[in-house]
C-alpha cells in the first residue's frame, strides 16, 4: 500500500518505530524530563494556541519552498537537527540520515555525542552538514573537535549552550538505560524480540560515543567512563563564545536561546544565526513554548537577522506557523529518528515528502506564494 496511506502523519512514523526498536531505545528518543513531562505539553500547547487565517481568491498557487539561509540555498525550509546517541535509535543512522539530507538537499546537523566521527559522517553529507559542538572545557581539545569538523566537510558550526547539566530523564532512567548503554537481562529480552534492530547493530558494533572517547584519555580521565562525553563537556561564558568565533571561520550558530537580551548580546558578538529553542523539553520543563519566544527575539534582532526554530514541530502547519512568528528555518529531531528506525532510508525520503505536502497545503489555504510572504503580508492571530 501507498505510505500516504499507512502513514500519512508523524504520528503513524512514531508507531513505526515504536514496534521496531526495543522499549529502552525508545524510551531514549521519545522522552522529555520531569515525572510529567509537562513541558511537552506546554510547547504543544503554544503551537496549537497559534491560529493562522486562511486568504481567498489568489487563483493557482505553486509554493516556492527554496529557501536562502547562511549562505546556502536549500531546497527545504527545514532540516534534520542533531541527535545525540543517534545510532542508538538506529543502526547506522548518522550516515543514512547524512546522506538522505544530501539527497534532498536539506541540512543535517551532528551532534558532538554521536555514535560515528565527523569523518565518517561528513563526507555522505554532500555539504549539507552542520557540526553541533557541546563545549569541550579542554581549547585544545576545541579546537582539534573544530578541525576535524571543519576537514570533514561541514560548514557551520552549532553551539548548544542550554545544557549546562544533565537532565533527569525520569523515563529514561526507569528503562535503566546509560549512555553508553550498559546491558541488562531485559535489554537482552527487548533485543531479542526486535531482530531487524540487533541484527544491524550486530553488524556496525556497540553504539557508543567514539568521538568524545577519543578524548578521553588527553583529558586526563583515569578511565574510559560511563559517559565519555564528560570528558570534553565544559561550561561555556562569553569569553568562550569569542574564543570559538575567532577559532571558526564559518557561519556560526547559537542553540537554545529563549531570551531577547541573549539574543541582541549574541548578535553583537558576531554570531551568525540563533536558533530558538527549548531542546524539545528534554533539558528543562519549567519554561515558556519555545514557540512564543520567537516574536520578541525577531523584534530585538531585526527583520534580516536569521532565525532558527525547532520543538515541538509536528508537521507542516508547524512549520508554517513558527515562520509566521518569525523564524526563518525550521529543523526537527525526533521525527526523523521516527522515520528511520520505523521505515529504514524510505521512511526519511517519506517523511520530507510529508512535511512538504502539508506545508505547500497549508501555505495555499493561506495565500501564501513564498514563505517570506508570511511575515511581511499575514499576521498570526494569537
Amino acid at each position: 500500500m501507498d505510505l500516504d496511506t499507512t502513514h500519512p502523519a508523524i504520528s503513524d512514523l512514531r508507531r513505526a518505530a515504536r514496534r521496531r526498536i526495543p522499549g529502552f531505545v525508545f524510551e531514549y528518543l521519545d522522552s522529555a524530563t520531569g515525572d510529567r513531562e509537562v513541558g511537552v505539553g506546554t510547547t504543544r500547547a503554544a503551537l496549537d494556541a497559534i491560529h493562522l487565517l486562511p486568504s481567498i481568491l489568489h487563483g493557482e498557487i505553486d509554493p516556492v519552498l527554496e529557501t536562502p539561509l547562511l549562505g546556502r540555498s536549500y531546497a527545504r525550509p527545514f532540516g534534520i537537527a542533531p541527535v545525540g546517541m543517534s545510532g542508538l535509535i538506529w543502526p547506522d543512522a548518522e550516515r543514512l540520515l547524512a546522506a538522505e539530507a544530501a539527497a534532498a538537499r536539506i541540512p543535517y546537523g551532528l551532534s558532538t555525542v554521536a555514535t560515528q566521527v565527523p569523518e565518517r559522517v561528513g563526507p555522505k553529507a554532500g555539504g549539507m552538514g552542520w557540526f553541533q559542538l557541546y563545549p569541550p572545557a579542554d581549547p585544545v581539545i576545541r579546537d582539534d573537535i573544530m578541525a576535524r569538523a571543519k576537514a570533514s566537510g561541514f560548514e557551520t558550526l552549532v553551539l548548544t549552550v542550554d545544557v549546562p547539566a544533565d537532565s533527569r530523564r525520569e523515563r529514561q532512567r526507569r528503562a535503566n538505560l546509560t549512555i553508553p548503554p550498559k546491558i541488562t537481562p531485559r535489554m537482552v529480552a527487548q533485543m531479542a524480540l526486535h531482530p531487524r534492530w540487533a541484527l544491524g547493530m550486530a553488524q556496525h558494533g556497540r553504539p557508543s560515543l567514539k568521538l568524545a572517547e577519543s578524548y578521553v584519555e588527553k583529558s586526563g580521565a583515569a578511565s574510559y567512563m560511563a559517559h565519555a562525553g564528560k570528558a570534553i563537556r565544559g561550561a561555556p561564558d562569553w569569553a568562550y563564545l569569542d574564543a570559538l568565533r575567532a577559532g571558526w571561520d564559518g557561519p556560526l550558530v547559537v542553540k537554545g536561546v529563549l531570551r531577547p537580551e541573549d539574543a541582541t548580546r549574541l548578535q553583537a558578538a558576531g554570531v551568525d544565526g540563533i536558533w530558538v529553542s527549548d531542546h524539545s523539553a528534554r533539558q528543562f520543563e519549567g519554561g515558556p513554548g519555545a514557540i512564543t519566544q520567537l516574536p520578541a527575539i525577531r523584534a530585538a534582532v531585526g527583520p534580516d537577522y536569521p532565525l532558527i526554530y525547532d520543538s515541538g514541530i509536528e508537521g507542516g502547519l508547524d512549520i508554517l506557523r513558527a515562520v509566521g512568528m518569525g523564524a526563518d528555518f525550521v529543523m526537527l529531531g525526533r521525527a526523523w529518528h521516527f522515520a528511520l528506525a520505523g521505515l529504514g532510508p524510505r521512511g526519511v525520503r517519506h517523511l520530507i515528502h510529508l512535511l512538504t505536502q502539508d506545508l505547500i497545503t497549508n501555505m495555499q489555504m493561506c495565500g501564501l506564494a513564498t514563505l517570506a510572504d508570511f511575515r511581511d503580508e499575514l499576521a498570526p492571530r494569537r
